[in-house]
């Protein structure tokens, strides 16, 4: 078993990073600016926020507590409907969630919520303060498998109802994306570990460098536990099958290198991202804040068909990417190792294809060749392995879930990106999912004696 227990404070995390453009993007609210923005909110009855937030945290009751200097209270609510109260407030697409919805949006500036949660959480973390305490140990044992945001909180959950809970990662650190796959300017690693940390203090056992099928026989699993979560994620990104298509980076790579690596992290001059979702956005946002001369995103349909947020998009053009829409690579040239260019196709859109959007077509004769000295790859994930392995029922490739989170195996929950075959996903969706995942296990295991 290999713990992780750093020692931070959050409000401090910029430090530890490198300083070359890549620092938390939002600095903390000062106490003053704290009361004032919390003095702002109208504590709208049935507030339209709360209804917004996937987790329900009851935002007005966590922003009056902070009005009154009561970031104790204030923390306590946000973590009682949220675990990863740290890493939502910092990644959560606020725009398009609670402060979408604030009343005072339409005609005035909406409630900075993502930042006041972030002030409250950043107080108990910076504090050392635990809020929750395990109860009672039921005799139960549950394992849970993949560390990210639906495992951790589906552990800690668990942990806080009294049940015996060992956490499995196949990688060295615990945190799944939050560790791995979130640019540092959303949140840095000190973020994800010391909520790693946090919920290891519930009694949480974590294991890593453990994989089902690799070194963790699911047959043990089931036999030696009393319920399964699965929380494993999705797969590699999935292959262009084009010519050169070796010297073309992985996104999700890049921008762990980034996070962990970054002094290691070889940037070009002139870049191209393939793909127009909020991890291609992230990678682009990297090579241009490191050093890149030119950056330009690749996208085979139009803006209207991005899968990235409105407010990303925006955002990445505000730090000087370029877009070239309506163009689909099909070979990378490249001399003695070098990348040299990206041969591209033009498209034309035609009738809606299984996504609901208009599919692709070649333009015959339309090829054009665009300089790149590096070329990265930002174009979604495959769907999880493991429902074969473990001759699980899925859809679209997603494992299947019913409404209580228990897959077609009896006693075999899941949660996260690997069951989300409708709707966009997202760490707080996924916190949402391990939440009510680990209530459905909870009673199963309560009505089982």
């Amino acid at each position: 078993m290999n713990e992780v227990s750093p020692e931070v404070l959050l409000s401090d995390t910029a430090a530890s990073t490198h300083s070359t453009g890549l620092r938390e993007l939002l600095p903390p609210l000062t106490q003053h600016e704290a009361l004032t923005e919390s003095a702002r909110c109208l504590m709208c009855y049935d507030a339209p926020c709360t209804h917004a937030c996937p987790t329900h945290i009851d935002i007005p009751r966590f922003i009056k507590k902070i009005s009154t200097g009561n970031l104790l209270g204030s923390a306590r609510t946000i973590l009682t409907a949220n675990l990863l109260g740290a890493t939502c407030a910092r990644v959560c697409p606020v725009q398009e969630l609670c402060e979408g919805a604030c009343v005072l949006g339409s005609e005035h500036k909406p409630i900075a919520i993502g930042r006041l949660q972030r002030h409250a959480m950043d107080h108990i973390y910076s504090k050392r303060i635990d809020i929750f305490r395990p109860a009672k140990s039921t005799g139960k044992k549950v394992a849970v498998v993949g560390a990210g945001p639906a495992g951790l909180t589906c552990a800690g959950e668990l942990a806080k109802l009294g049940h015996s809970v060992t956490l499995y990662e196949k990688r060295d650190l615990a945190g799944g994306l939050s560790t791995y796959g979130i640019i540092v300017l959303r949140e840095p690693v000190e973020v994800a570990l010391a909520e790693v940390a946090m919920v290891q203090r519930l009694g949480v056992q974590l294991e890593t460098g453990k994989e089902v099928g690799v070194n963790l026989d699911p047959c043990d699993l089931q036999k030696n536990f009393h319920a399964v979560f699965l929380s494993v994620g999705l797969g590699n990104t999935p292959k262009l099958g084009i010519p050169g298509e070796e010297y073309i980076l992985d996104g999700l790579q890049y921008i762990e290198g980034s996070k962990h690596q970054p002094s290691q992290l070889r940037v070009g001059r002139n870049v191209i991202v393939i793909g127009a979702g909020n991890t291609a956005i992230d990678c682009a946002t990297i090579a241009r804040r490191l050093g890149a001369e030119r950056v330009t995103m690749l996208y085979r349909r139009t803006e209207n068909e991005m899968t990235a947020y409105p407010h990303e998009y925006d955002f990445v053009k505000r730090e000087g990417v370029t877009f070239w829409f309506l163009a689909q690579p099909v070979k990378v040239h490249h001399e003695n190792g070098l990348v040299q260019a990206l041969e591209c196709v033009r498209i034309s859109l035609g009738e809606p294809d299984a996504s609901g959007r208009p599919s692709p077509k070649p333009v015959p004769g339309s090829t054009m060749l665009l300089p790149a000295d590096q070329i990265v790859k930002a174009i979604g994930q495959h769907k999880p392995t493991l429902a074969s392995l473990l001759k699980l029922q899925t859809e679209n490739g997603f494992i299947q879930v019913d409404d209580e989170f228990e897959s077609s195996c009896p006693g075999v929950f899941a949660g996260g990106d690997c069951i989300r075959a409708r709707g966009s996903a997202s760490t707080v969706m996924a916190v949402e999912d391990g939440k009510l995942s680990a209530r459905s296990i909870h009673q199963r295991l309560v009505q089982h004696g």
